[in-house]
C-alpha cells in the first residue's frame, strides 16, 4: 500500500509544480509561499481545533489526533525549519528557470535521500531497485546537456544553484521525516507543520519586507491568481498520502522518496502544453530515464 501511496503523492506532486510555475508568473515569489502556507494551514486548522477541545469531529478516523506533547512539537517545528528553507530556495530557483529544466533537477533528491537512508537508516536495495536509481542519476547527466543548449550553465547559473539546495534540503527532510514518523501520527504532523509554517513566514516576509520598502522605496508587486490556492491544495493532498506511505512499518523511504521524484513526468507535460518550453525532443529523453526508473523501483519494492 505505500508504494500506491507514494505514486499518489508523486501525481499530485507534479500538479503543485506546475501550479506554483502559474502563480510565479511575473509575480512577487515570497508573497505567493507566504498565501501557500496561509492556505494550507487553513485547510487543516480543523484538525487541530479538534485536537485542542476534544470537539470528537474526525473520532474513529485518522483525522483525530491528539494535541501532542512538548517534543512532538518541537520535532515538528524542526520540519517546518528544513521545508521552508528548501521551499525559499526552489521557489526562488524555479521563477529563474523552465518548468522542464527545474523539475527534473529536484528529481535528483532521492539520490542524496538514498545515501542517507543507507548510513542512518541501514536501508539496502535489491538489484532492481539499483537499476532504478542509476536511471534517475543518468537522467541527471543527460538534462544538464539539455539545459545548455538553452544557455543554462549547471555550474555558473543561479537558478541551478537555488533549485539545487532546495533538493538538497529536501533530502534532509525525508530522512527526517522517516525519523519522525516512528513515533508521530501522520496528521499530527501535517497539520501542526502547516502552521508553524505559516507563522515563520509571516516574520521572514515582515522583516524582508522591511528592508525592501527601506532600500528600494517599495515591496515586490503581487497580483493574485487562482493558481495559488491550487498550490496548496494539491501540495497539502500530495504530503498526507506521503506520510501515511512512511508511516507503514515496511516502508522505505529511500523507495518513496525516488517513487515521488516522477512527478517529473507530470510537470514535464505540462510545461509543453501550457508553458510551450523549449528543446523537448531531447528533454523527453532525459525523461524517459526517470520513467524507466520509476518503473524499476516499483516493480523491486513489490
Amino acid at each position: 500500500m505505500w508504494i500506491i501511496l507514494a505514486f499518489c503523492s508523486a501525481s499530485l506532486l507534479g500538479l503543485y509544480d506546475v501550479a506554483k510555475k502559474q502563480a510565479l508568473k511575473a509575480n512577487a515569489v515570497l508573497q505567493v509561499l507566504l498565501l501557500n502556507t496561509l492556505f494550507s494551514s487553513l485547510l487543516f486548522s480543523p484538525v487541530i481545533i479538534n485536537s485542542i477541545f476534544e470537539l470528537g469531529w474526525f473520532e474513529g478516523t485518522r483525522f483525530a489526533v491528539t494535541i501532542g506533547d512538548t517534543d512532538a512539537h518541537i520535532a515538528v517545528f524542526i520540519k517546518a525549519v528544513l521545508v521552508l528553507i528548501s521551499w525559499i530556495c526552489g521557489y526562488f530557483g524555479l521563477k529563474e528557470l523552465p518548468l522542464t529544466i527545474a523539475a527534473p533537477i529536484h528529481a535528483t533528491r532521492p539520490v542524496m535521500t538514498l545515501i542517507g537512508a543507507m548510513i542512518i537508516f541501514g536501508e539496502r536495495l535489491n538489484l532492481t531497485q539499483w537499476a532504478g536509481v542509476l536511471f534517475a542519476v543518468a537522467s541527471l547527466f543527460m538534462l544538464s546537456r539539455s539545459g545548455k543548449r538553452e544557455g543554462i550553465d549547471f555550474r555558473h547559473n543561479r537558478g541551478v544553484l537555488l533549485v539545487g539546495l532546495a533538493a538538497v534540503t529536501g533530502a534532509c527532510c525525508g530522512l527526517y521525516d522517516r525519523h519522525i514518523m516512528h513515533s508521530l501520527e501522520p496528521m499530527f504532523v501535517q497539520s501542526w507543520y502547516v502552521l508553524y509554517q505559516a507563522i515563520l513566514m509571516s516574520v521572514t516576509i515582515a522583516i524582508l519586507t522591511i528592508f525592501k520598502v527601506r532600500k528600494q522605496g517599495s515591496a515586490d508587486p503581487f497580483h493574485w491568481s487562482w493558481a495559488i490556492p491550487l498550490i496548496s491544495l494539491f501540495l497539502s493532498a500530495a504530503d498526507v498520502a506521503y506520510l501515511f506511505a512512511l508511516s507503514e512499518a515496511d516502508a522505505m523511504i529511500s523507495v518513496v522518496s525516488m517513487i515521488r521524484r516522477s512527478s517529473v513526468l507530470v510537470s514535464f507535460c505540462c510545461g509543453a502544453l501550457l508553458f510551450h518550453e523549449r528543446n523537448l525532443k531531447s528533454k523527453a529523453f532525459d525523461l524517459l530515464l526517470i520513467f524507466i526508473g520509476a518503473i524499476l523501483l516499483y516493480i523491486g519494492s513489490k
